[in-house]
């Protein structure tokens, strides 16, 4: 004992957390409201705002587009920072988890749909895009319980490349910087399938694993309960033979 009541060590008796930042980062941790969740909260809350912005006058009016060029800059900055935030501190939470890839696909479908509307990007530019995006999140599902397929170095070519492209398209270029960004989002589209056909290398090499690994596993088992199984069946029938004598 050390003398000194609860109350005067604070009224709860509990051991204070040693460390400051990882005493902070603990309790973060089990916090809805910490600083990753809270930028990919506002990552979500842009999505209607750059939509709102983009399609103003028309969609045509330069002022307004460079606003709406501002809040897909900001997205995509923020997009950066909140998962680092999140590993770095130990601020991983379910939440995150499920809203930030929401948040990445919510901007960025956004854009495309609008820029294709607005008759400034080719429909199929947008269909390729989404339906990789997509795919891709579905097989990240589909193979979850064998394991995490790692983001690559191409996957994050892709999406600079793409966030750059999308950008240019939102401001109103004319001139060479308008065929500057055709050609970066042509480099983002040939980035976007070839990613798109690794990660489904991948995830096939990565759930045949997964099941031999189970298969392995589950005759592991089968053995090891044969074994255990055979003195209590011998002597079991030692047993029974005993008796009938």
């Amino acid at each position: 004992m050390t003398g000194v009541p609860a109350s005067a060590s604070g009224g709860s008796g509990a051991t204070p957390v040693r460390g400051g930042k990882l005493g902070a980062a603990a309790v973060n941790q089990a916090s809805l409201w910490n600083i990753a969740n809270l930028l990919t909260m506002a990552r979500l809350v842009l999505v209607p705002g750059f939509v709102v912005l983009l399609l103003h006058d028309g969609g045509y009016d330069p002022a307004w587009r460079s606003f709406a060029w501002a809040a897909f800059a900001i997205a995509m900055i923020t997009d950066l920072f909140d998962g680092h935030l999140a590993r770095t501190y130990n601020l991983v939470t379910d939440f995150g988890k499920i809203a930030d890839p929401i948040a990445d696909k919510a901007i960025m479908g956004a854009a495309l749909i609008c820029l294709s509307y607005l008759g400034d990007l080719p429909w199929w530019v947008t269909g390729v895009i989404l339906f990789r995006e997509l795919g891709i999140t579905l097989m990240r599902f589909w193979v979850i319980r064998h394991g995490v397929i790692p983001a690559s170095r191409g996957g994050k070519m892709k999406t600079l490349a793409q966030g750059t492209a999308v950008g240019m398209y939102v401001l109103a270029l004319t001139g060479p910087l308008a065929t500057l960004r055709f050609w970066v989002m042509a480099v983002a589209v040939v980035l976007t399938v070839v990613t798109g056909l690794d990660y489904v290398r991948q995830a096939v090499v990565l759930r045949r694993q997964g099941l031999a690994a189970e298969r392995a596993a589950a005759e592991v088992s089968r053995a090891a309960s044969a074994e255990s199984g055979t003195p209590a069946e011998t002597a079991g029938a030692r047993g029974t033979a005993e008796a009938e004598r």
